[in-house]
């Protein structure tokens, strides 16, 4: 089974929003002019032979780019194949709390992501200690990005270090960090060969992409670690695999990376 631990299925908001503007510069693609289909999605996993896709609501302080329900709604047109992560408004911190139980109890999410950058926060921000107390209630990994912000928003919030504290003051919480922490992967490595709950996973970076610590990682003691992710549509899963045979990875640490890690910690 391979599990895509990072996706989401895009509004016309979320696409057409001008945070992204510096990431079409760069990827040289417009915004889209017309609402994206769930067959097109279902479609790009059948291409990479991606079985399950996490696919995720992303709220922000000036717009909810896509919305739980959204989200909800989605996953019930391809239910075998989508699995939905939430998000919440964390400056409301009780409305964030119930929208968690919610996400979780009713509309069946097997995980909740906020982004710093979103925020201009960081994970050790009390705006987000609500967030985790919720998601340890409710049983669910809290859902992150590590690393350098493509969008132009501040880089630093994405520290992989801010983990450090987060999982010292909560060691129950199961937290996920996308986007490898580039450029500070070897933090990343450092915060999650120290903390049992932490992983990473390899959200918008290609396999041919992945950093030389990353794969020593990968091929040594981080083989429980690490989670295949594409941030889709921003790449799409065959493209994002590319090249991974070309890795070396035993059956084990294949299977491990590909969908075993993930199927373990979101409970698919």
């Amino acid at each position: 089974m391979i599990i895509d631990a990072w996706g989401q299925h895009p509004t016309l908001r979320h696409g057409q929003d001008s945070i992204f503007d510096s990431l079409r510069r760069w990827t040289r693609r417009e915004a889209p002019s017309e609402a994206l289909p769930v067959a097109a999605t279902v479609a790009a996993m059948d291409r990479g032979r991606v079985d399950k896709m996490l696919i995720s609501a992303w709220v922000a302080p000036r717009n909810v780019m896509i919305s739980n329900d959204e989200v909800a709604a989605f996953v019930a047109e391809a239910p075998d194949r989508l699995v939905g992560v939430g998000s919440v408004d964390i400056s409301r911190p009780m409305e964030a709390v119930r929208e968690i139980r919610r996400c979780v109890d009713t509309l069946g999410f097997k995980a909740i992501r906020v982004l710093p950058w979103l925020w201009e926060a960081p994970p050790t921000d009390r705006r987000f200690y609500p967030v985790y107390v919720a998601c340890i209630e409710v049983g669910v990994p809290f859902c992150t990005q590590i690393g350098h912000t493509g969008p132009l928003m501040p880089s630093e919030v994405g520290r992989p270090i801010y983990l450090d504290q987060v999982a010292l003051d909560f060691p129950e919480l199961m937290i996920v960090g996308g986007h490898i922490g580039y450029p500070w992967t070897d933090e990343a490595i450092a915060v999650a060969t120290k903390h049992e709950n932490v992983y990473i996973d390899t959200s918008a970076y290609t396999v041919r992409r992945y950093p030389p610590q990353l794969l020593d990682y990968l091929r040594g003691h981080g083989a429980s670690k690490l989670l295949f992710g594409t941030n889709y549509p921003m790449i799409e899963p065959a493209k994002a695999l590319e090249g991974l045979d070309e890795l070396g990875l035993d059956a084990g640490s294949r299977s491990a990376f590909l969908g075993g890690n993930a199927a373990r910690i979101f409970g698919i």
